[in-house]
């Protein structure tokens, strides 16, 4: 009967501690930008198969959402808009997480062309699509900082 008791109790125990400690597993792995006042929930673009895919194919884009890419050294980085169905705001972006660029308005049309900074403009690690009209929308400049979550 002791054993029984013993029993019960530990497995009492293991499961307030386990009640305790437990917490809630979220399955939203969503990713946020934070750019002009505003939060942009974004897909990230890390591999150069998802980089080089980027937005291309897609139907539209919801206007607090984005493509994050995420380049593991400094640069231009050219982009075209290869494969694309509508037009975007596209925002460079240094390792100081400052704006270092801003390409408004790129349009499908404009493929096999790309945009990037030029030569006067700073290097990015990170480059940010969202929907046409946002920098317009909400003021964005270059030297604006950007917040990753």
């Amino acid at each position: 009967m002791k054993k029984y008791v013993a029993g019960v109790v530990a497995i009492i125990v293991i499961f307030l501690l386990g009640y305790h400690f437990w917490k809630p597993v979220s399955f939203d792995d969503s990713r946020y930008v934070i750019i002009a006042g505003q939060k942009i929930k974004v897909d990230i673009a890390l591999t150069p198969k998802d980089q080089e895919q980027g937005l291309s194919g897609r139907q539209s884009l919801g206007e607090k959402e984005g493509m994050l890419f995420i380049f593991n050294s400094l640069g231009k980085y050219p982009f075209w808009m290869k494969d694309m169905n509508f037009p975007i705001d596209m925002i460079w972006i240094g390792e100081n997480e400052k704006v270092v660029y801003i390409k408004k308005n790129a349009t499908p049309e404009s493929y096999p062309g790309a945009y990037g900074p030029g030569q006067n403009d700073g290097d990015a690690k990170y480059v940010l699509e969202v929907s046409v009209g946002f920098s317009d929308k909400n003021d964005l400049k270059v030297g604006d900082e950007v917040e990753f979550r």
